[in-house]
């Protein structure tokens, strides 16, 4: 039997729109989330990623994978060593890690 190896490290972009009495600016209706999130394939990422942002009282509307990190690095996108930093803390803490976070300006 193969052994499994850790999980891998997901990208996601989510655009969050307004919730009732999250504190956001009134001329801002939508920002976007960059945010790492470990998972056994894209789609448990992305519902643990909407999952914490909901418990935030966020309203996520829309989830852009943009690949783990191999994928990424396949591609022969220069990944950042901060960004590696936070993908290894999302691993390190099981846990969903929001990166930026930036209002949209019309």
């Amino acid at each position: 039997m193969a052994k499994a190896g850790p999980k891998p490290v997901f990208t996601l972009l989510v655009e969050v729109g307004r919730a009732e009495g999250d504190g956001g600016p009134v001329a801002a209706p939508v920002r976007p989330r960059l945010c790492y999130a470990a998972g056994v394939d894209e789609a448990e990422a992305v519902r643990e990623t909407v999952a914490v942002l909901k418990q935030a009282d966020l309203s996520p509307l829309e989830v852009t994978g943009q690949g783990s990190l191999e994928e990424r690095e396949a591609s022969g996108e220069a990944i950042h060593p901060e960004q590696r930093a936070l993908m290894h803390r999302a691993l390190e803490e099981n846990a969903v890690i929001v990166a930026l976070v930036e209002p949209f300006d019309d």
